[in-house]
């Protein structure tokens, strides 16, 4: 009760809720119920998001073996793919896993509510007929008691009142005829008894057992088996939520959408990234990417099913299917790449076929949780989805644009800068996205708690979401430090690019900390459905950002764009502190205001 009222309670305008985020901070490591969801959705989400770059890798080995022109046409095919995919897919991921989330969990309390009505019901139902059906119950017993050879002892108490009220003769007489009266109650409650022990009888054969071997009747009343059936039909009975039937349309359409773009304007898309047509990449890599295309609306209806699942509460179900998808994948490469002699060619066919195989997989599982086809076209949201796809649309293109121009600016600088650079980069956001996990899992239980209008558990839920990602970035800040150190040699053997991936060294690894949390700051956002917030506030920051982008890296070269990529990163944890720690927005009751 009493943190009931520090919750509830108005807080001085211009004091800002802060220390929230350092709320039982003690407890980041306890595990708990809070702490067991997290992780039960955090671990497969992570593995899953891992699953798709250790695939393309593996992918890349085999296309390797087939020659260096082939594997360069697929490198720079399947950066435009990816590229093309995040635009579309990031946007309706996020919004579906939301909206999923919302919807089931305010169905789930209609759906109990329901149910407590129709038990209030069923007892009364019970105690009507309980109290119409208690005369009987006496008639029987009386019944039962005379043909237990207790006739003589009741007619014998009769001829003695009637006798002491009458006399002799006249007792005499109506002895005889009570004693007729009598014998004919005895018969009949003689024949009940029969019949009830008949169906006794009956019964027993279709009784519960009892643990000692003995059985147990049940008389089932009308409204125990009214209410049964109910029970029977609401179980039988799939759900309908509408934003799940919704971000599989928008996946469908987009994805084919995707498709059609990219197969008719392959080469003018490969020339962008650098492909001249006098290029002998441009042969393979425009069969490669036609190819891998078809498969674009596969990808954004697995990702959509992702979401969906997402919004349940359900990665697990999504990373088995994904592993298995992508071990087919695996499967096939060398199959269709050497066996089948089509080469680049069936290193994209496979991918496709493993990608519809997942969609397939999950649509499957998807129809036996919900119905997909909804009341009528009416209940789809294509207005709630396009406004708010939207406006993460433009989050998304801020975001790429950023890491675009850094890359470009690299590549300004010259070849041994730009290998120094792209090594970095891949690494940096890489280890990053082991924080997605905990993004999706603060999403999706942050979503459910403000549908019940839960604040204690969503304040619960971020501050430790983000106390874990702070933690997970400490961490990664060694691995990647002691790592990317010893194991540069890995990526180059160039001298000069081992220097430059030493100088970047300090950025890729101190930033870890900031880079989970910006993460985890989105995820929390998302949960609480402030889109609006994080499409302008991105914006805001990819404008700063480069401007600080060209300014460094014309006065300071390499160091300048991480220098100018570090301020990006702490801008954008800058902006989910200063949502949630003034109290702003959906945040708002944590000042004793109601959210809006």
């Amino acid at each position: 009760m009493a943190e009931e009222q520090d919750l509830h309670a108005p807080v001085s305008k211009w004091k800002m809720p802060v220390g929230v985020f350092f709320k039982d901070a003690r407890r980041v490591f306890k595990w708990d119920i809070l702490g067991k969801e997290i992780l039960d959705i955090a671990l497969p989400a992570a593995l899953a998001t891992a699953a798709d770059p250790i695939a393309s890798l593996i992918d890349t080995a085999f296309i390797g073996h087939i020659g260096p022109v082939e594997l360069a046409a697929a490198g720079v095919s399947i950066a435009l793919f990816n590229q093309a995919s995040r635009i579309t897919v990031f946007p309706l991921v996020s919004i579906t896993t939301s909206f999923v989330a919302e919807e089931d969990t305010v169905a789930k309390m209609n759906m109990k509510s329901e149910k407590g009505e129709q038990l209030q019901k069923a007892d009364m139902l019970d105690d009507l007929e309980k109290g119409a059906a208690k005369p009987n119950g006496t008639a029987k017993e009386n019944g039962k008691r005379l043909g237990n050879g207790k006739m003589e002892e009741a007619s014998a108490e009769d001829d003695e009142h009637v006798a002491a009220g009458k006399g002799a003769p006249e007792a005499k007489g109506e002895s005889s005829d009570n004693g007729l009266l009598e014998s004919s109650e005895a018969n009949k409650a003689i024949e009940e008894n029969v019949k009830l022990e008949k169906a006794e009888k009956g019964a027993a054969k279709n009784s519960d057992p009892l643990e000692n071997g003995s059985r147990t009747t049940v008389d089932k009343l009308p409204s125990d088996l009214m209410s049964t059936n109910k029970k029977e039909k609401i179980k039988k009975q799939k759900r309908h939520i509408a934003s799940a039937s919704t971000a599989l349309i928008f996946g469908t359409i987009l994805g084919l959408l995707q498709a059609i773009f990219i197969i008719f304007s392959t080469k003018v898309l490969l020339g962008v990234m650098g492909v001249k047509s006098d290029s002998p990449m441009l042969a393979p890599a425009q069969k490669y990417l036609k190819i891998r295309s078809i498969g674009a609306p596969a990808v954004l209806l697995t990702l959509a099913m992702q979401g969906i699942f997402r919004g349940f509460k359900d990665t697990r179900t999504p990373l088995y299917v994904i592993v298995v998808g992508y071990g087919v994948n695996i499967a096939l490469d060398p199959l269709l790449i050497f066996v089948c002699g089509l080469g680049i060619r069936g290193a994209a066919l496979a991918h496709v076929l493993s990608q519809y195989l997942m969609a397939l997989v999950l649509f499957i599982i998807l129809t036996k949780k919900i119905d997909l086809l909804p009341p009528s076209i009416k209940d789809l949201q294509f207005g709630r989805f396009l406004r708010n796809g939207t406006l993460l649309l433009a989050r998304v293109v801020a975001v790429t644009f950023c890491v675009t121009l850094a890359a470009s600016l690299a590549a300004r600088e010259g070849p041994t800068p730009m290998a120094a650079f792209q090594t970095c980069l891949q690494v940096w956001l890489t280890s990053s996205l082991l924080a997605d996990g905990l993004a999706v899992a603060g999403q999706a239980i942050l979503a459910c708690a403000f549908a019940e209008k839960d604040y204690k558990k969503a304040i619960a839920t971020a501050t430790r979401v983000l106390q874990m990602s702070f933690i997970l970035g400490v961490g990664l800040t060694f691995v990647v430090g002691i790592g990317l150190y010893f194991g540069a040699g890995i990526f180059s053997s160039d001298v000069n690019v081992l220097h430059l991936i030493r100088i970047g060294l300090p950025f890729v690894a101190a930033t870890q900390p900031i880079n989970s949390l910006s993460f985890v700051f989105d995820g929390v956002n998302f949960g609480a459905s402030d889109f609006a917030y994080c499409a302008y506030s991105l914006v805001l920051v990819a404008i700063a950002s480069i401007v600080s982008l060209f300014l460094l890296s014309k006065s300071h070269g390499f160091i300048g764009i991480w220098i100018a990529l570090t301020i990006y990163m702490a801008l954008r944890t800058f902006a989910g502190v200063w949502r949630m720690g003034t109290g702003t927005g959906p945040w708002r009751f944590l000042k004793g205001r109601s959210p809006p």
